[in-house]
Parts: C-alpha cells; structure tokens; sequence
C-alpha cells in the first residue's frame, strides 16, 4: 500500500507538469485552431532562463525561488508573443498546414539557437527552493514535490479566474467561439491572440522551471518529450478544454509512473503516445471535449 501511495504522489506531481504544458497547447488550440510545437520550446527556454538568473536572485529560499519562478514565466511570456508577433500572425488566413509548417520549423529554430547559446552538454539545475524530506510513515515527500504540486495548483486557480471572472478572458472565450463575430463587438482580436500566447508561453515557462527542479538537469533539447506528451495530455482531455487539458496531464502523469514500477518501464514513452492512438480512434473528441460537426 504505501509503494501504492508513493508511486500516486509521484505521478501526481508529474502529471501536474505535463497539465502545465498542456495548458498552452490547448489555449492557443482553442483561439486559433492550430498546434503551436514551439511550445515545448518555450517550456525549454524557460528553465534555461530560471538557471542563469538564479545565481543573482539567490536561490535556495523561498523568496528567492518564487521570484525565479516569476522571472522564467515573464521571459517565456514575452518569448511567446514574439513568436506570435513573427511568426504565426504573418500566417492569418492561410491554411492550417502552412502554419503547422511554421510552427515545427519555430521550434527546430530554437532547439539550435538554444545549442547555439547555451550549449549541447547537459547542465545541473540548481536547487533554487530549499531542499526537505518529509517522512509519513514510510511515504516519503520532498519539498519538490510540494513545490511543484503548491506551484501548479495556485497557477491552475489564477488561470481559471483569469479566463471566467475577468474581461479579458470573457474575450479570450469570444474570440474561440467566433473571431470575426467578436471583431465586429469591438474586440481587439490580436490583442487577445498576444496574450492568449502570453498566458500559455508563461505557463510553459513555470513547467520548464518545476521540471528542471525534478529532474535537475537541462539541455537544449530538453523540451521534447516532455512537450510531446503534453500534446498527448491535451488530446486525451479534449484539445481546447482548459480542464480537459489539466486531467489529460494528471492522466499521463499517473500512467507514466505506474508503468515506470513495473516490467514495462522501458515502454513507458510508448504507452504514453499508445494512449493517444487509442483516444483518437475511440474517442476523438477527448475525455472532455465535445464533438463538434464542421460544414463543409
């Protein structure tokens, strides 16, 4: 039983980092209906950034652990609008193909000006919060854990008052239902496209910093995987469905690490992407997600 739990509390704050990153695929999805795969990009540049400002914050405190934190979200955010800016907003109207194209030719662009800048080798993530070890019975926890799981739940609660309880977000979910109704209401639709960006690139840039915190080294490359399974996480919660995409991380998360304990663990990557073959064929839609009929 406490193996049980321990593997739970494992997979739970995983999976709390997968729906992070699955939060900004799934905004960007439901603004502007396409993938954005620079995102896991994003989620890579944001640890890089929380590693070279934290010897000036001064890691290892809480203080100065939040306000990395802090520092790495604002970083990705603006990065995110750039991108947006740059790339993505020259595209408006153009098929979804050429902006798929764009957006997987972003991201190789920033894997090799990440080599570029920063390095190929790996590098060790510093400890930036202060390191403890909590024993309940034989359940071990450690401040990480708590971090991670704190982190991802205060974020989630700010996101959904953002998007329900604000005017901003009242135009985010108009610009969703219908762009060129909610232009015609006098919504700055590229407004709202920024910080649409903005909001999930900063995000990605808290589950970059969380990630690095529990698997305490980065690279370039770093954001692959992980970006990967975020995709599988937003699909598998209904692409477009905030909340879909929150129990769509929780699920990988919990599925990775239970397979992680077992004879399987070498094929934990493949279950993973398994899972998002099986959700498109039985269930295209998403645990959350609703059909939606398209006129053609």
């Amino acid at each position: 039983m406490s193996e049980f739990l321990q593997q739970l509390l494992n997979g739970i704050s995983m999976g709390a980092i997968y729906a992070l990153i699955a939060l900004g695929y799934t905004m960007v999805y439901g603004v502007l209906r396409f993938i954005n795969f620079a995102h896991s990009d994003v989620f890579m540049v944001g640890s890089f950034v929380a590693f070279y400002v934290a010897p000036r914050l001064g890691s290892g405190s809480i203080a100065g652990g939040m306000s990395i934190l802090c520092v790495a979200m604002a970083a990705s955010a603006l990065l995110g609008v750039v991108i947006e800016k740059l790339a993505y907003k020259p595209l408006r109207g153009r098929s979804t193909l050429t902006v798929l194209i764009t957006a997987i030719g972003v991201s190789l662009l920033l894997q090799n000006v990440g080599q570029k800048l920063f390095g190929a080798d790996p590098k060790a993530f510093p400890p930036i919060f202060p390191a403890r070890t909590f024993h309940f019975g034989t359940v071990v926890v450690n401040s990480t854990q708590l971090v991670t799981l704190a982190t991802t739940l205060v974020l989630l609660v700010a996101l959904h008052l953002v998007v329900h309880h604000t005017r901003v977000g009242t135009a985010m979910r108009a610009v969703s239902f219908n762009a060129t109704a909610s232009s015609l209401v006098g919504i700055d639709n590229n407004r709202i496209i920024s910080f649409t960006f903005a909001l999930g690139s900063a995000l990605a840039g808290a589950g970059g910093v969380l990630y690095a915190l529990n698997y305490p080294s980065i690279d370039p490359l770093m954001g692959t995987l992980p970006g990967l399974k975020a995709f599988v996480a937003a699909v598998l919660g209904g692409i477009g469905n905030l909340a879909g995409a929150a129990l769509g991380g929780l699920v990988i998360g919990l599925v990775e690490t239970f397979v992680s304990g077992t004879r399987l663990s070498t094929y934990r990557d493949a279950i993973a992407f398994g899972i998002l073959i099986a959700i498109l064929l039985f269930r295209p839609a998403g645990l959350l997600g609703k059909a939606r009929v398209e006129k053609v």
